[in-house]
């Protein structure tokens, strides 16, 4: 019988159970490493490391654990983004306070903005989103990248937030979220699981998905693990906030979405030390339309034409090869990946008051995203100088390429024409990274662990970005420690930003304040000599975590960002005519977001396992652009989220959560009038859900729940938030009370 390879690491694990703090931030260290988190082919291969790892850092200084149990019990209607918003720092956001597309709110951590959120599945990172064209504001019509990959088909999800994230690279300004899927086992095993939710208000929409995952041998060392979902939200109505129409037309509620999943793995063990794995999926997103549009009004009849169809689809296929190898002087992973985002939607305007909305007789175009990875990494246990340590050396290289011709079909005419741009412009566009990274945890005695590393990264088109790191841990007494750390982060400019044949066009109400219309509109065009965006983002803190389940923490950040990418404000030419004006994509000066998180939880009977109470408290200090004193997003001044847990007994188990949003305020003034806009705000607001679970038989579980119990509706006030007839704040739906039901039959 060959040997265990669990049995080896668990040796390697032993002098960290001498250090279960150090244990900690080594957890947090790889699992900030790409494809690292997912180390065990299985729940239990880093049984030692990981269950002491989890029960300290679930809430502790910038990492959260959501794990498959807290998922069976909070189970999202669709979308995992509902159930990793209740994590401290975590909010769901527009990309700026523009308000558009505000249903379309995405994972937003620490105030940075979706766009500096990284999504990664096992690791690898998803960027389907990047396949979605940038209007003027600075959002997208996407629902983000959260929603690949079924809930019942999770082993956990962790969240990192601040200074460690950096060495993920561009786009981990905010923080990293990586959902990584179940593995193999050893046994032929398997589960079915049907969900259903009904709202208690026939306007509002309703969610049923059904799934299923097998796993087990197929032969002494082949194994195997496939899952697969179907699922559907409807729409909102039409009318859903008719009340706040312009004109006949209302702002579109909540848009509906088709889910098909189907993902497979091939594990093949060569020895004791060398795994590989081969993994592929297919994930397909149709809308269900609910009338979404970027600014513009349009016609009720063609809402009501178009409402209930498929106006976009999202068609994403990964690839991906892994050889993980354990020996004598450490560990290893290599790995290759490929995606690629077919995004088929009917014709959107492209300009000014059409923005977003859907042309009459529209036909469906097609935007291509290619993205080709390989990385790898080295993990080495040292002893130099009589100090332990584990060292870790990285690479990763990256290819996107990008091919949406409708988006180069805004004419470039008006007003003569603009010097230099010709019509019949080409969709390609590319960029190509590469990074070395290193980091070491050296575990000073018994009280300090300091974490030094570097990521170097080149781009193709932007040059060479360093990301310098540092973060400390100092163990005050038995029980606290105090944590901080300091990183520079960075993001570079998007497919669409930086390709210079990228044209925006207005006729007149969206040109800058400083530069109104001279008769012929304005243009905003891409820049291939944008700058990096970046950012260098600290956070100190102290954590109780004594025996007997109780857990405290408390944490300041503060992220100095420069050079946001905007819509310029400043003319860079003129068109033929001399009448109409021309601006780039530029960077902006200098923003300051800083805040506080704290966690609290309280084992109100001995030891927690019956009877807990946990909460985490995020408070939004400042978030702020310096250079026009207004807010980055729409983002509640305070969110706390506060969980009391019962389990009486084996088989029952119930949960009570509550939500407080406090008050979110909108842009004062508008980018492009200069008019100030209505002090519209949007009320602090609370919602509570109650849930229960009982396992039937050790394989079959049943559970339902009410979420917002107590029927606490928001409506969508308006399109936009940033202009004279906008809603301020109050640009997205709080949908009301709903029950749902669970059932999940496992051999």
């Amino acid at each position: 019988m060959s040997r265990d390879p669990r049995s080896r690491r668990a040796l390697r694990a032993q002098p960290f159970r001498r250090h279960p703090l150090a244990a900690a931030l080594l957890l947090s260290a790889l699992a900030a490493a790409p494809a690292s988190a997912d180390e065990a082919p299985d729940a239990t291969d880093i049984d030692t490391v990981h269950v002491t790892a989890e029960q300290i850092a679930r809430q502790a200084l910038g990492t959260s654990v959501i794990t498959a149990v807290d998922l069976e019990r909070m189970p999202p209607a669709n979308d995992l983004s509902e159930v990793i918003r209740r994590m401290p720092g975590i909010n769901l956001t527009g990309n700026t306070a523009s308000g558009a597309y505000g249903n379309f709110r995405q994972i937003d951590i620490r105030g940075m903005g979706p766009e500096n959120t990284l999504i990664l599945v096992d690791g690898r990172p998803v960027s389907a989103r990047d396949s979605v064209r940038m209007g003027r504001s600075g959002e997208r019509n996407s629902r983000g990248d959260s929603n690949w990959v079924p809930a019942e088909a999770v082993e956990r999800i962790e969240v990192l937030r601040g200074p460690a994230a950096a060495r993920y690279g561009s786009g981990a300004s905010g923080g990293v979220v990586n959902i990584i899927t179940r593995r193999p086992t050893g046994d032929l095993a398997g589960s079915l699981t049907l969900y259903g939710s009904v709202p208690e208000h026939a306007d509002e929409g309703g969610s049923k998905r059904a799934g299923f995952q097998l796993s087990g041998p197929l032969g002494d060392r082949l194994s195997f693990r496939l899952y697969g979902n179907v699922g559907k939200t409807d729409a909102d109505s039409l009318y859903l906030n008719q009340d706040f129409a312009t004109g006949v037309t209302p702002p579109a509620g909540r848009e509906g979405v088709r889910n098909r999943d189907i993902s497979g793995l091939l594990r093949y063990d060569i020895n004791d030390a060398h795994v590989l794995e081969l993994d592929a999926s297919v994930s397909r997103q149709g809308n269900i339309y609910s009338g979404e549009r970027g600014v513009a009004a349009d016609g009720f009849q063609r809402l009501n034409d178009l409402y209930g169809a498929e106006t976009n689809i999202m068609l994403r296929r990964a690839f991906g090869l892994t050889h993980r190898g354990s020996y004598d002087w450490g560990t290893s992973r290599l790995s290759a990946a490929y995606d690629h985002t077919d995004n088929t939607r009917l014709d959107e305007g492209l300009a000014g008051g059409p923005e977003g909305s859907i042309n009459a007789g529209a036909t469906f175009s097609t935007s291509e995203l290619a993205s080709t990875r390989v990385d790898g990494e080295i993990n080495l246990p040292l002893a130099w100088g009589g100090i332990e340590q584990v060292a870790t050396l990285g690479f990763e290289y990256r290819d996107m390429r990008l091919d949406d011709p409708y988006s180069m079909t805004q004419s470039a005419g008006s007003g003569g024409g603009i010097p230099g741009v010709g019509e019949g412009r080409s969709g390609r566009s590319d960029q190509q990274f590469a990074a070395l990274y290193a980091e070491d945890n050296l575990y000073l005695g018994e009280r300090w662990t300091v974490t030094p590393g570097v990521r170097f990264d080149h781009h193709s088109q932007f040059g060479n970005n360093w990301s310098p790191s540092l973060n400390v841990q100092f163990k005050l007494a038995q029980d606290w420690a105090v944590k901080g750390g300091i990183a520079r982060a960075f993001k570079a400019p998007n497919l669409y930003q930086a390709n210079p044949n990228y044209l925006y066009y207005t006729r007149g109400n969206g040109c800058p304040v400083l530069s109104p219309n001279m008769g012929s509109g304005c243009y905003v065009m891409g820049n291939a000599g944008l700058d990096p965006e970046t950012s260098v983002n600290k956070e100190i803190g102290i954590e109780w975590a004594p025996d007997g389940g109780w857990h405290a923490s408390l944490t300041y950040f503060h992220n100095d960002y420069k050079d946001k990418i905007v819509a310029g404000q400043e003319r860079i030419g003129l068109t033929h005519d001399t009448k109409g004006q021309v601006f780039q994509w530029s960077n902006a000066p200098r923003a300051v977001i800083r805040g506080m998180e704290g966690n609290l939880k309280v084992p109100l009977l001995a030891g927690g396992d019956v009877l807990s109470w946990n909460t985490n408290v995020t408070w939004m200090i400042e978030n702020e652009d310096k250079a026009s004193g207004q807010p980055l997003s729409i983002i509640p001044r305070y969110t706390v989220n506060t969980f009391l847990d019962w389990q009486p007994g084996p088989r029952w188990s119930f949960l009570l959560t509550g939500t407080f949003y406090g008050r979110q305020e909108a842009a004062t003034q508008s980018s492009t009038t200069g008019a100030p806009l209505p002090p519209d705000t949007r009320d602090a607001y609370d919602l509570w859900s109650l849930s229960g679970q009982y396992r039937i038989t050790p394989d079959v579980r049943l559970g339902a729940g009410v979420a917002n119990l107590f029927d606490k509706r928001l409506f969508r006030e308006g399109t936009t938030s940033t202009s004279a007839s906008g809603a301020g704040a109050a640009t997205y739906n709080e949908p009301g009370r709903s029950f749902w039901v669970n059932l999940t039959v496992g051999f």
